[in-house]
């Protein structure tokens, strides 16, 4: 880990919703305490049953979070993109990672301590309110795919991820256009199918006119349709959601 110059770090956590509330001192103490990690492709940030020190702000690249069997077999809980955090949670527990976090493309990543964090808890109640809100969103998030990849079907679990990577702002658009966030095997893991079955399903919404993919690039060519398949909660009469 190398020091950053704090006016960038001041920057980059004023844009983290949860440390909007604090003020500039508190925001310029936090920044002094925090440094910048640069990570490449396939680095370990930790293994399972690391101790947890503090937590991560992805600036750019992205991390994969792992949890892997002791017959070598892994299982992708989550994908973690620019502006997003992790590790927050860990840290609150005074437990050791439950998962290991690997670097997916090179990255660049703030580290906040937990002590930093723990001063500015004590002058700013608000910033309590801020954190508990974001660890309950995240929690709920995680319930609800859990629940979506338990009882859809495959094509429905890649349906539902290809749209939530479309940006906010594609609108009304009719051929939107997404990048996956990694490679096919780590979002199968992380759909929780295997990768032949993501590429059979990818195969069979291009033959049904659906989409079109050129390498990560996937092109949306019919999103009503797209969206109809999350609400076949049951495959009907001729129609087979594997």
């Amino acid at each position: 880990m190398e020091n950053i110059a704090t006016p960038s770090i001041e920057v980059l956590l004023a844009r983290v919703p949860m440390f909007s509330s604090l003020a500039l001192p508190d925001l310029t103490r936090l920044a002094h305490a925090a440094r910048k990690v640069s990570a490449g492709k396939g680095e370990i940030l930790f293994h399972k049953d690391d101790d947890c020190h503090g937590f991560y702000l992805i600036v750019s690249g992205k991390v994969k979070l792992v949890l892997s069997s002791a017959g070598g077999n892994e299982k992708v809980v989550e994908i973690i993109a620019p502006g997003q955090t992790f590790g927050e949670a860990v840290m609150f527990m005074d437990k050791p990672y439950p998962l290991s976090a690997h670097v997916l493309t090179d990255s660049v990543l703030v580290y906040v301590t937990k002590t930093s964090i723990f001063e500015a808890l004590e002058s700013n109640p608000l910033l309590a309110r801020k954190l508990i809100t974001g660890l309950s969103i995240r929690l709920h998030q995680l319930v609800q795919n859990q629940e979506f990849s338990s009882l859809r079907s495959g094509k429905q679990r890649v349906a539902d991820y290809l749209l939530r990577q479309l940006p906010a702002e594609v609108g009304s658009s009719h051929s939107p256009s997404l990048v996956l966030p990694a490679n096919k095997g780590t979002v199968a893991s992380h759909l929780g199918i295997t990768p032949e079955h993501f590429s059979r399903i990818l195969h069979e919404l291009i033959e049904d006119g659906l989409i079109t993919v050129n390498g990560k690039i996937i092109r949306i060519l019919n999103l009503p349709e797209i969206k109809r398949l999350l609400d076949a909660s049951s495959a009907g009469p001729g129609t087979v959601l594997r």
